[in-house]
């Protein structure tokens, strides 16, 4: 197969929105008076799911790109102190970081000095092509609890 292909459908797969939503369509309009709500049922708010993503990709596209770098302590170390956003500057600080990082795994996955799927050297036998796929794995899932919670919250509308 060809690579060039290969790297494209991995950089598409990390910012898809052909099989569903993207976070960008998911997050548009979020009221902020419900960006800190857990209606019942639901295991987190949606400031909790967007810091959530955001450190868990920002601790995978370093973990790629910094062999000094260190992950945070887990599970407290991915997830934020409080479960509404300080402030509306917060929520869009997170948004962007977590859009950035995005661009940021798609830059690597797409460059041809990247080797996919040689082991990270800094790592326990993950390449660059696992931890893409990974990314966009758990991005996607806490994105259809981002869609969960906004019908939940009577904030979703269809069209």
């Amino acid at each position: 197969m060809d690579e060039k292909i290969v790297r494209e459908h991995l950089r598409k797969l990390l910012l898809w929105h052909d099989a569903h939503l993207d976070w960008k369509a998911a997050l548009a309009g979020f009221p902020a008076e419900q960006r800190g709500l857990k209606p019942e049922g639901a295991p987190h708010t949606a400031w909790e799911l967007l810091e959530h993503v955001r450190i868990a990709q920002w601790d995978i596209l370093e973990f790629c790109r910094d062999p000094l770098h260190v992950s945070p302590d887990w599970p407290a170390g991915y997830w934020p102190n409080h479960p509404a956003p300080p402030n509306s500057v917060s929520w869009e600080v997170s948004l962007k970081s977590f859009q950035h990082d995005t661009e940021e795994m798609g830059k690597l996955v797409t460059d041809p000095k990247t080797e996919l799927t040689a082991p990270i050297p800094h790592g326990s036998g993950q390449t660059i092509l696992r931890e893409a796929l990974l990314l966009a794995d758990h991005n996607s899932y806490h994105l259809g609890q981002v869609i969960l919670l906004r019908r939940l919250l009577g904030s979703w509308s269809e069209t």
